[in-house]
């Protein structure tokens, strides 16, 4: 089974210094059939004008994931972490017993856009965490994301992974489904068929279900995709 989220009908946010689209029920928008898909609490698709951003402020129990799309991100924490994300990197912060942090637009003249994702952990408390590494723009598969760490990836608090597919030269892909695993499908750029049938375009998402194999083949130039098992 396969069940869409179309781009359109996100939760919007505007506060003029940050343009933002939930894909699931975040701070003012609440929509109970969109609470998070297993793990997967936010998708947050923002957009935040030159010099501003988030003041500091507090996240206790979730691993929140970032990846730049357009600009860069200046991240600043309470365990002394004091670093740029720039476009395509992705960071992992787990705030376990509790931290504080500001993120803002490093830029004084360009837009800064990314997307805020959290991931409900499997354990509470502990120490927090932060890594950040650039995975690259490899056409096809890409793990970002384990619970083990394993190859270089980065590691978190759930039974979860992410990763990242590419198509370029490279026109189609599939990937095999574990029958006792949920996955969700989230498109960063481009316009792609899901399963010979289905459409999707930046924004769009898809809950994945009861299925065999996720097949995409590329409608646009370039298509970048996030995909999250879930349990």
């Amino acid at each position: 089974m396969i069940t869409i989220r179309p781009a359109e009908e996100r939760g919007h946010a505007n506060f003029g210094w940050l343009d933002s689209h939930h894909t699931f029920s975040f701070g003012h928008y609440f929509d109970p059939k969109h609470m998070g898909f297993s793990s997967l609490r936010v998708i947050n698709d923002d957009t935040v004008s030159p010099s501003m951003g988030f003041e500091t402020h507090g996240h206790k129990d979730m691993e929140i994931i970032s990846l730049v799309t357009q600009g860069t991100i200046a991240h600043k924490d309470s365990a002394g972490n004091v670093r740029e994300l720039p476009a395509g990197e992705y960071q992992l912060m787990s705030a376990g017993k509790g931290i504080f942090h500001s993120e803002f637009n490093a830029s004084r003249t360009d837009t800064l856009k990314f997307l805020q994702i959290w991931i409900q952990p499997n354990s509470v408390g502990g120490s927090p965490g932060y890594q950040q590494k650039s995975f690259g723009e490899s056409e096809g598969f890409t793990t970002i994301i384990t619970p083990d760490g394993r190859d270089g990836t980065l590691q978190i608090k759930q039974d979860m992974s992410l990763t990242q597919l590419i198509l370029k030269q490279q026109d189609d892909a599939q990937w095999p489904i574990q029958k006792d695993r949920r996955y969700y499908v989230h498109i960063v750029e481009g316009q792609l068929t899901l399963n010979d049938d289905i459409e999707l375009g930046q924004g769009d998402g898809a809950k994945i279900e009861q299925l065999e194999l996720l097949k995409f083949a590329k409608q646009s130039e370039q298509v970048k995709v996030l995909l999250f098992d879930l349990i």
